[in-house]
């Protein structure tokens, strides 16, 4: 059986967010750390959904994608926002190890929200995709609401292994800033278009079940 594209994709997403040159740039970048979350959740993270949703339409676990998508989203805020604290956020930029819980825990939950807003059972297929959508809505929310606050914040929320010298030519927080700008103009966005996608698929959904009928 041939491997699904869209996760050869996504494994090659992450391979080169987590082996490429950005690992290296974190310590001392807080817009390069940001790229890197963003790579993880709203690039990989969709597509290895995808290809994991596909394969669990029609089993049992799509009969509780409902509930799912509630629990996915609410847990997915608590770890975002959990990991951009101060002092949870300095310590993955300082110890390698938590750096990679991090990047593991951003991963788990973004793919737990994707795969619970793409896998729909047959027959509430409806339902199945407004809560996917829901789901996706509210995420694209905390994210925006979050880039918002580190886009327009006048203090930075974390030092640097520097001691507060510019980075790449950018004061601490101008990197902030523009760490905020990806969450938004990446994040945020691609979550709200996720969810646009799934509304439509509701309002196809009515037209193709006449059409089916139709003699």
């Amino acid at each position: 059986m041939m491997c699904d594209p869209r996760l050869v994709a996504g494994v090659a997403v992450l391979a080169f967010g987590w082996f490429g040159p950005l690992p290296g740039m974190v310590e001392h970048s807080f817009a390069a750390h940001m790229l890197l979350h963003m790579l993880v959740v709203a690039i990989a993270a969709p597509l290895i959904a995808a290809a994991l949703a596909r394969s669990l339409r029609g089993r049992a676990v799509a009969d509780a994608i409902l509930p799912l998508a509630l629990i996915a989203s609410l847990l997915d805020l608590f770890v975002i926002w959990a990991w951009h604290l101060p002092a949870l956020h300095e310590a993955t930029r300082t110890d390698g190890r938590i750096f990679a819980l991090e990047q593991a825990m951003f991963l788990a939950v973004a793919v737990f929200v994707w795969v619970t807003a793409l896998t729909a059972p047959a027959r509430s297929e409806q339902a199945a995709a407004l809560a996917g959508a829901g789901a996706l809505f509210f995420t694209s929310m905390h994210m925006t609401l979050l880039g918002v606050l580190l886009a327009l914040a006048q203090t930075p929320i974390c030092r640097d292994g520097t001691g507060g010298a510019p980075l790449y030519g950018l004061s601490l927080l101008e990197d902030q800033q523009i760490g905020g700008l990806l969450m938004l103009g990446i994040g945020g966005a691609v979550y709200l278009i996720g969810g646009l996608v799934l509304v439509a698929r509701v309002l196809r959904l009515p037209r193709q079940a006449a059409e089916q009928v139709r003699p």
